[in-house]
This record gives structure tokens, C-alpha cells and sequence, in this order.
């Protein structure tokens, strides 16, 4: 139905983020207060993300300050997409903490947004939680309750918040407002026998805790033993609490006559948010149609927030005598200002404190003593700093973002950050993915299926695991688990592939000529890595004392992984060899800096330098960033695109060649025949996935041995391959920028409240938003449905079919703040940046591909605001399994530095393609990405006659299997992994790192599970030494040899057993034996030193 919204002027939020005060001055003086007072009080900061800046400095500075944290939803207001578990289980466990604790002296930081909104009863807050200690009984019928009414989910591996994964023994929770998860471990006699903090990822223990109080997930808590009416479903989570509790008190309510302290600005910060909820809610009472809005809001009224302020004294903190460091040291940090800086301050008689961990502020440390001659005093904790002597110089360990001055105290704090200490977990290029039931698979023997199930089979009286794959005309065969080692999971989604026959020789001649195939692709790879090897090109060093001007341009820290690739990049250039490295980095990392010292050292040594760009927009954005940096060094930089003049496009073709330009910023425009160097070295090639292979090669044979440098946040399936067979470099970027939040990331179908409600937000925190649609048809009608829902709103529009210096204009005109929505297509994929936008819509997501919604969505929240993407999809059409889960791939990788996950992912669903030819797909569609790796990697390493991995595996007739039990390890995809861990284990220590994980994740390995594993421990040991088969009798056991067996091992079997040798079996005659004894004497003769 149609809304009448009426226009009405609107202001957006002045310093939306609030307040310009160092969040570690503001931290000292909430300090101040609690110490001064010694009675509890709450502060009220304007935001969420002022809320976390002031956390992180509390915590840093004051770790024995009790704080408890009260967040605001992290979803918009009467919005379809609930707020999320890990939100409402912080939220739930503050309100607990604080009503419990018993501390005089604690500080709860809130938000604006989260003071305005009701809570539930206290009664359910305290009723809402599981207490657990080590030694006491495990009550599982109140566990099964409280989670059954708390909103958990249960899933066969607890990794997000509000997970819970159960097995006999053992439980695995995600705690919803906990940092990570948890692990139960449970006796036989029903006690709780360990409580574990666990890895999310690994799954491996970290930690051991002897109390804890589990939290719910949800603030909708249901006493009924069903949680059917506490599903928000297609309503809200507002209109949801409200018919679940009858009464819901304020925050006012809940703290009592707690001392409460609103940051500057909170009376306005209050007004315009009411403005977006009233609006949210009255827009969504349009659209309710047979379903009115409650007559109730979950949120106070204005008149209700000026009766609760007006109760109480709302004092303001006292905030006045803050500095901020001098602008020209502030962001840069640069080493002499700094140390000159500090020596003034000391001399003036002020404190300086140096905060941080790590060589940065050691270094620091050491040039002021060396500058000013007062030795450091190391301080443990903040407060000692105010005892120190006037004119001090204090070391203090925590980790502070930013520096202040607190003139009435005469202390300054130079917080100094050692970016280049902090390492992310290591990423493995193409690691085998994990197999779940439902996953297309490729057997090495049968060909591509279905993975359908687990199953138990008995053969000849012992049971044993076996995989049931399912094959084209509906046949199946039963895979034991003996050949799970033979199962990949195959590189694509199920809709897309097509299946195997079962017993005809198809497969077998599809592999034999892949192998082939592969065969010659090796041999045309090492030819390639062996002429880079031996090719020359020319050495780049450049002028120490200039390039170190260059560098000092940079006005931030350098990420340690943009150290590494920075010291990589300059090291190729200056190895003699051709350079081909890829930069992999997020959107946002740093990718652009290495590019600019490249080109320096490149440029400053007399090179001439190529940077390509796939569109006009991000050419124009790079030249205004080159040209910026090289700013009186000497080096000319110039743009080459489709936006110049005719006669201008020909001089800078003209002094290009001539040698006059140094750099040159260009689109494929570089292409053309008529461009010609005069001495080109380097080629920089950004956002490489959006190239195509004869493009690549286009651009290489721009110049004899030239030194090449692609960066891309979402690299190519062929690229990936490319860095794993060795034909090119990668450098890693996923250390984020200081102060870059991930983007907030949901996914639902298309609801016009929710859009107005986020559009209009965005607009009143002074930002803009995008609205991307996958086809330019489109256009016509979202600009119609906008100019409905926000006609208070300025819309502007950019498409394919409009002139490129009409694009430009208008792209450039947003990003300088003109207009507050962009209607657009995938064109704005990259693009200048828009410092102000910071939301993003992409309706009928499931139209995009991963790589270009990640790209997307890396065009918002790269300045101080939360970013948020809305992942809208159609409401009338009902989407595929494999969409949902594609596009949830966003969603679930919504951290800092997804990019290279997701291109994972594409890896996974698309293959790896051709790496010699055009097809994107290649061999890889055919056996699948795991088989291909193996096959590609066994053949380089024949080739360069290198032992592979694999190694033969004795065939065992033991009258034994070994099974992981149903009831140890209940899921089947969890089960069968582990198997094919196990069968892949080459050696000893990864078995051994197995059996720790089979203990840490599932608890004591039963029988059936232990047996395996020395099972497998035997099969290796034997393997090792040529052996073919073990096989065991009533009477006697037998040893096959191969050739491959050595005669000393022989004779040594021999001489260990007693047996003789016939033909090429030992027999050894032996008593008869149960299962277990066999394998125990198998043990003894193989037992590894």
C-alpha cells in the first residue's frame, strides 16, 4: 500500500560521532569520578562506536575498574532483520552483571540509543541464566530448558554466538554475550568435569575455567517449552517482546537512584534518534496492513526521556583542560617532531607517559632519553603516573589508539601502537575444504557424486564406517572408510554439476586424459618458473635519502603486513629477477601504499612506471593520489583514459614516449597500439580480477622483463592457482587499518520500512547511501519506489548508458557531499572514495557474485562511522538453497579482511580454471578443486623429481577395523572429516595432534576410536617401510614385501619374528589370539623407535 510521507526539512547530526575529546582523557576522568565519589554511576555516551573507544580506553588504562558494557541493538529500528545473538546476549549479561555485582565503585557505559530503549523485566534477566561449576552435578534437564528458552540454536558445531553443539560428554556452547565459546565436559558419573575455552576455528582448547554463568541469547525469553512464539519470523523483534512481556521497564528504572552522566550533546543526540524511531515506526504501521503496531513503544518519548532526566541531577563530567598532540605530529607520529614535542613537554615541567607494546615505543622510549637525558620509569598501572615527580618520563604497557594531553593534571600521553607486532592467523592458499552431507564429491575411482549419508556396515562381523555416494540414474555405491582418503570435495554447488555414471569406463578415460593434461600443464609451469629464474631485468635500489623523503610522507603507521610486503616488493625489484607479485588485501588495507613505493623506487632510479585501473573512476582517483605523494620530487606524473581531449591524449602519448612522464595512470587505454616507453620497468595493475587473460597478457608484453605488481581484494581463481603452483608471489594484507570497523552486514529480502528507516538514518548521522541495482532497467522504477519512501531525500543517478564524463561528473559531485542517496549500478564496484557513505542497499543480491558484493560493500564505512550493507533480495521470489548459502557467505565473513575468504569461496564454487588458457572453469569442473591440487601438485613434484607426499598404504586383513562411534562423534560430516584427516596423516605427530584433538573436542576416545588410531599409526609405520599387506590367521600372520622393502628391513622382520620367508610373504606362526592381541604383536614388530 501506498505511505503518504510528508516532507518535512531535516537536519543531520552535527559530529555524529560525538564529542573531539581523546576517549583515554575521557577514561581518566570517569576514573576521577568513581575514585572521588566511590559510588557507582553510569555514563551515557552519544554512540556506539564512542561507547567502544571509551571501553577499550577504560580497559586499557583502568583493567581493575569494574565496567560493565550496555550496547545498543545492532539493527535498525522496528527493522524485519532481528538484532544479533552475540548483541542481545551482551546486552542480557550487563543488565545481570550490574544488578548482581555488589562493588561500590563500578561504571556502566551505555549509548544514547540504548538508554532510550526498554529492557526485559528484571525477573526474566535473572531467571535467564545457567550457572556451571567444576565438581558439582550436571543437571542436563535444566541445561536442555535453558537453552530451549533462551534462544539458542543447536548445530553440530557451536561457532557463532547463541550456538550450542551437544554430544554424549560433552557440550559445546557459544555463550551469546561471551567472547568465545565454551566447552562442557561431563563425567560418567554426571558430573562437570572440565569447563574449557575453546577456538572458535580450530576447535581447540585455550583455556580452563573452574565457575561460569551462562547468559541467553536472545532478549525474548520464553518460559513455554517451545520456541515458536518467540521467533521473530517476518515481525519484529519490538512488536515480539511486547506481546511476550506485558511490562517493560526503562534503563532509568533498572539502575535506581545511580548517579547518571550524559556526554555533551546528549539532549540533541536524543532528539534526532526519537525523530528516526517515530518515523521507523509509523512507516512501518503503514505497511502492516492487518497487523497494527501496538499501541506501546518499546522506545521512551521525548516527553518520557525529559520526565526521567528531570527526576535526577544529570551532571556532566568534568572535561575541560584536554590537548590534543600538535596536527603535525598527530597522525604521522614522525620520530624527530615527536621526540621534539616530548622534550618540550618535559622541560615544561609535564609527566609524559609512553603507552604501548611492542619496538615502536621501546624505539620512542630510547630517542627521548637520548634527546633529553631523563631516564624512563616503568608504571604499572595509570595512576601511578600522578604521583610521579613533575617533568617525568613513565613507560607505561597497554594499548592506547590515541594520545592526549591533560593540562590540569600536567600529564601528557603519547600513545604509540606497534601495528607491526600484531600477526593474524596464517592463511593457507587453497586449503582443502571441509566435506558436509549434501556436498557434490569426487571419488578417484568413480568420479563426481553425491555425498547422501554415513552409514554403518557389518562385513564379515565387524562393523565399520562406510559413505554412501549417490551417481547419476539415482545409482549409489558404499565407499568404507578405508578409501575416504580417496574422497575430494568438489569445486562447485549441486544444481551446476553433473554427475557420474556408475560402471562404465567414462570416468576412468576422463581422469587418464585429464591426468595427461595436467601432466603438460606442469611441465609448461615449471618451464615458466624456470625462465623467470633465469631471466634478467634490471636491479631497482633507490636513493636512500629520497626515497626515506618519499616514505615520511605517509601519514600513518604501517600494518606488519604491509611492512612484509613493502620489504618483499622492494627486495624483487632489487633481486635482478623479473618481479610478479600479487598484493591481496581487503578493501581499505593498504594496498595503494605499496603500489606508491614501488613506483617510487622504481621512478627515483630512472624507471618509468604503468599503474592500470580497470574504470575511469578509480584511474582519476589513483592520479589524484600519485600526483598528491610525488608532489616535488622531481617525478611527472600523467593520466591516460577515454575522460582526455583528443589533442591532449596525443601529447601525453607524445612525452610518454619521449620520457617525460615518469608515472603514468591509465585505463586499458595503455593498450593501444599507437603508446609506446621510453624506458617502462614496472607495470602495477590494480583491481586484477577485473581483467580478462588476454588483457593480462596485453599488459606483460608491454616491455622486455618487466617487473609486474597486481593487487586485488577478491583475486581470481586462476591467480589463486597461480600462487600455489609458484608462478607467482602473493603478499597477504589482513591486518586492518587502526580504527576500520568491519562493515555491519545483513541479508533479507526487500522491505520498504526497513529501507526508509536506514536511509533516513544514515541521512540524520550526516552520511549518504548507496542504492546498487544489477541491471540499468532497473533504474526507472527503484528511483520511483525512493522518491516515495524518502521524498526528503536528494537522489542522484549513475549508469552504464550515460556518457563517462557524465559518470564522472556525478560519482565526483556525490563524493563531495552533493546529494544523499546514489542510485547506481555495480559501475560504483570501484570508484573514488566517498568518505560520508557509509550505508549501502544492492537489491536482488543473489544477481551478484561474491567478488563484486564484496566489492560493493567495500565502498562504505571507510571513514569514522559504522558501515552497514543491506543484501536485499526479491520478496516474491523464493531463492535456491545454493543462493542463500552463497550470500550468506558475506554475511558470515563480515570481518576485516573477508576478501580473501571469500575469494576462497569462489574458488571453491567456480575452480580454479585453465592456468594456460581462457576458460575460467577448466579441468577443475571436471574433477573438482581438491583432486586437481593433488593431481597438479604430484605431477610438479615428479617432475622436479621430488618425492610427493602420498605414500603407499599397506592393505590390512586383521580381523579389525576401528570405527569413531556414532555416540562418541554424532554428526556424520563432523565424522567423516575426521576420518579423512586421519587416512591423510603422513606422520606420527599427525596422528598424535589427531588423538589430542579427538580427546579436547569429544572427550575420552572410546575403545572403538583408540583402535583406529593405532590402527592408522600402524598402517603408517608399516607403509614406511614398503610393506603391502598385514594379514593375520588362526594360526599365523603374514607380511607382504615389495620391492620397495629393503633386504636389511627383511632380515630384520625375520630375525624380530622367528618366520620365514616364502616368496615374497614373512609367516610367522602364532597361538591363537583375540583382535586386540594381533594388533598389539603387529605393534611389536613395528614399533617405531
Amino acid at each position: 500500500m501506498g505511505i503518504d510521507v510528508k516532507a518535512k526539512p531535516l537536519k543531520p547530526y552535527d559530529n555524529a560521532e560525538g564529542t573531539d575529546l581523546p576517549a583515554g582523557f575521557v577514561a581518566s576522568r570517569l576514573a576521577a569520578e568513581l575514585q572521588n565519589t566511590k559510588k557507582p554511576f553510569c555514563y551515557v555516551a552519544l554512540s556506539e562506536r564512542r561507547l567502544d573507544e571509551l571501553a577499550g580506553a577504560m580497559v586499557a588504562l583502568f583493567p581493575d575498574i569494574e565496567l560493565v558494557i550496555l550496547p545498543p541493538w545492532d539493527c535498525l529500528p522496528y527493522d524485519r532483520v532481528p538484532p544479533s545473538a552475540h548483541c542481545m546476549g551482551r546486552r542480557m549479561d550487563a543488565l545481570r552483571i550490574w544488578s548482581t555485582s555488589q562493588n561500590s565503585a563500578k561504571l556502566l557505559l551505555t549509548s544514547v540509543e540504548a538508554i532510550l530503549q526498554r529492557i526485559p523485566p528484571l525477573a526474566v534477566i535473572m531467571k535467564s541464566q545457567l550457572e556451571l561449576v567444576v565438581g558439582t552435578q550436571f543437571d542436563q534437564d535444566a541445561f536442555s530448558a535453558f537453552i530451549r528458552q533462551t534462544g539458542y540454536l543447536e548445530e553440530s558445531v557451536a561457532d557463532d554466538p547463541g550456538e550450542v553443539a551437544i554430544r554424549e560428554g560433552v557440550i559445546d556452547i557459544y555463550p551469546a554475550g561471551a567472547p568465545g565459546p565454551m566447552r562442557i565436559v561431563i563425567s560418567e558419573e554426571g558430573l562437570v568435569e572440565e569447563l574449557r575455552g575453546f577456538d572458535r576455528v580450530s576447535q581447540r582448547t585455550e583455556s580452563y575455567l573452574e565457575r561460569v554463568i551462562f547468559g541467553p541469547a536472545s532478549e525474548a525469553v520464553s518460559r513455554q517449552t517451545a520456541t515458536e512464539n518467540t521467533a521473530p519470523g517476518a515481525d519484529t523483534m519490538e512488536r515480539l517482546l511486547q506481546r511476550l512481556y506485558q511490562d517493560m521497564p526503562t534503563v532509568f528504572d533498572f539502575i535506581g537512584d545511580t548517579a547518571l552522566h550524559l556526554a555533551a550533546g546528549a539532549h540533541e543526540r536524543v532528539t534526532r534518534y526519537l525523530e528516526i524511531v517515530d518515523d521507523a515506526r509509523q512507516f512501518r504501521h503503514g505497511y502492516s496492513g492487518t497487523n497494527p503496531m501496538p499501541a506501546r513503544s518499546l522506545y521512551l518519548s521525548h516527553e518520557e526521556w525529559q520526565q526521567y532526566i528531570g527526576k535526577r541531577s544529570a551532571d556532566a563530567i568534568d572535561l575541560q583542560g584536554s590537548r590534543h598532540l600538535p596536527a603535525e605530529i598527530a597522525e604521522v607520529h614522525r620520530q624527530e617532531a615527536l621526540v621534539n614535542f616530548i622534550h618540550n613537554e618535559l622541560q615544561q615541567g609535564q609527566t609524559v607517559v609512553i603507552s604501548g607494546n611492542g619496538k615502536r615505543p621501546e624505539a620512542l622510549t630510547r630517542r627521548v632519553v637520548k634527546r633529553s637525558g631523563i631516564m624512563p620509569l616503568l608504571i604499572e598501572r595509570w595512576e601511578a603516573g600522578k604521583e610521579a615527580a613533575p617533568g617525568s618520563l613513565l613507560r607505561l604497557h597497554c594499548e592506547l589508539e590515541e594520545s592526549f594531553i591533560d593540562d590540569a593534571a600536567k600529564v601528557a600521553l603519547i600513545a604509540v601502537s606497534d601495528r607491526t607486532e600484531i600477526r593474524s592467523e596464517p592463511i593457507t592458499l587453497l586449503a582443502e575444504p571441509e566435506l558436509r552431507i549434501g556436498d557434490v564429491v569426487v571419488h578417484e575411482n568413480y568420479g563426481v557424486g553425491v555425498l547422501k549419508n554415513l552409514e554403518t556396515i557389518v562385513v564379515d562381523g565387524i562393523p565399520n564406517d562406510a559413505a554412501r555416494l549417490e551417481y547419476r540414474d539415482e545409482s549409489s555405491v558404499l565407499v568404507p572408510m578405508e578409501e575416504f582418503d580417496k574422497l575430494w570435495r568438489y569445486g562447485s554447488e549441486p544444481e551446476a554439476v553433473t554427475l557420474d555414471r556408475l560402471h562404465t569406463d567414462a570416468w576412468q578415460k576422463k581422469r587418464e586424459q585429464i591426468a595427461s593434461d595436467i601432466h603438460s600443464t606442469a611441465r609448461h609451469l615449471l618451464k615458466i618458473a624456470r625462465q623467470r629464474q633465469s631471466s634478467q631485468a634490471e636491479k631497482f635500489v633507490p636513493p636512500r635519502a629520497k626515497f626515506s623523503a618519499f616514505v615520511r610522507r605517509f601519514p600513518y603507521a604501517e600494518t606488519a603486513d604491509q611492512s612484509e610486503a613493502i620489504v618483499s616488493v622492494l627486495g624483487d625489484l632489487a633481486s635482478g629477477k623479473v618481479m610478479n607479485r600479487l598484493i591481496c588485501g581487503d578493501v581499505g588495507f593498504g594496498k595503494t601504499e605499496i603500489a606508491l613505493r614501488a613506483a617510487a623506487a622504481v621512478s627515483l632510479s630512472g624507471g618509468q612506471v604503468a599503474v592500470v585501473a580497470p574504470t575511469t573512476l578509480l584511474a582519476r582517483q589513483h592520479f589524484a593520489t600519485f600526483e598528491r605523494r610525488f608532489a616535488g620530487t622531481g617525478i611527472k606524473v600523467a593520466m591516460l583514459s577515454r575522460l582526455l581531449k583528443p589533442s591532449e591524449t596525443k601529447r601525453v602519448k607524445a612525452t610518454l614516449a619521449e620520457g617525460d612522464i615518469d608515472i603514468i595512470i591509465a585505463t586499458q587505454a595503455i593498450l593501444s597500439k599507437d603508446v609506446r616507453f621510453s624506458r617502462l620497468s614496472l607495470l602495477v595493475v590494480d583491481e586484477e580480477h577485473r581483467f580478462g587473460l588476454k588483457e593480462k597478457r596485453a599488459m606483460a608484453s608491454l616491455a622486455p622483463s618487466l617487473h609486474t605488481l597486481a593487487m586485488s581484494a577478491t583475486p581470481i581463481p586462476r591467480t589463486l592457482q597461480s600462487a600455489m603452483v609458484g608462478i607467482q608471489e602473493v603478499s597477504l594484507l589482513t591486518t586492518p587499518p587502526l580504527k576500520r570497523r568491519p562493515v555491519r552486514t545483513s541479508l533479507s529480502t526487500v522491505d520498504r520500512a526497513s529501507m526508509r528507516t536506514g536511509l533516513m538514518r544514515e541521512y540524520r548521522r550526516g552520511g549518504q547511501s548507496f542504492v546498487v541495482v544489477p541491471r540499468i532497467e532497473d533504474i526507472e522504477g527503484i528511483e520511483a519506489m525512493l522518491r516515495e519512501i524518502v521524498p526528503e531525500l536528494s537522489i542522484k543517478v549513475a549508469h552504464g548508458k550515460m556518457q563517462a564524463a557524465a559518470i564522472d561528473e556525478t560519482i565526483v559531485d556525490f563524493a563531495e557531499g552533493h546529494g544523499d542517496i546514489l542510485l547506481a549500478t555495480n559501475i560504483i564496484e570501484t570508484g573514488i572514495d566517498v568518505p560520508r557513505a557509509n550505508s549501502i542497499f544492492i537489491l536482488q543480491a543473489e544477481r551478484f557474485g561474491l567478488a563484486q558484493l564484496h566489492q560493493l560493500r567495500g565502498r562504505v564505512g571507510r571513514a569514522a562511522a559504522q558501515g552497514m550493507a543491506y543484501l536485499l533480495m526479491e520478496e516474491t521470489k523464493e531463492q535456491a538453497e545454493d543462493t542463500q548459502r552463497r550470500l550468506a557467505t558475506l554475511v558470515d565473513n563480515d570481518r576485516l579482511g573477508a576478501g580473501f575468504a571469500i575469494s576462497l569461496r569462489d574458488f571453491d564454487l567456480r575452480g580454479g580454471g585453465d592456468l594456460t588458457g581462457d576458460d575460467q572453469a577448466g579441468h577443475m569442473r571436471v574433477i573438482g578443486t581438491g583432486l586437481y591440487q593433488t593431481m597438479l601438485a604430484g605431477a610438479v613434484a615428479k617432475l622436479r623429481k621430488q618425492s610427493h607426499k602420498a605414500f603407499h598404504r599397506p592393505v590390512f586383513h586383521l580381523g579389525i577395523a576401528g570405527v569413531i562411534p556414532a555416540d562418541y562423534v554424532a554428526d556424520p560430516s563432523v565424522r567423516l572429516n575426521l576420518y579423512a584427516k586421519l587416512l591423510r596423516a603422513s606422520t606420527f605427530q599427525e596422528i598424535n595432534d589427531l588423538e589430542e584433538e579427538f580427546e579436547d573436542r569429544f572427550g575420552n576416545p572410546p575403545h572403538d576410536a583408540t583402535r583406529l588410531l593405532r590402527r592408522q599409526r600402524l598402517q603408517l609405520a608399516a607403509g614406511r617401510l614398503g610393506i603391502a599387506k598385514l594379514e593375520a590367521g588362526p594360526k599365523a600372520i603374514a607380511i607382504t614385501v615389495t620391492g620397495a622393502t629393503s633386504a636389511r628391513v627383511v632380515a630384520a622382520l625375520i630375525k624380530k619374528t622367528g618366520g620365514i620367508r616364502r616368496n615374497d610373504r614373512v609367516i610367522v606362526e602364532v597361538p591363537p589370539q583375540t583382535a586386540d592381541e594381533r594388533l598389539s604383536l603387529f605393534e611389536r614388530i613395528f614399533r617405531q623407535p
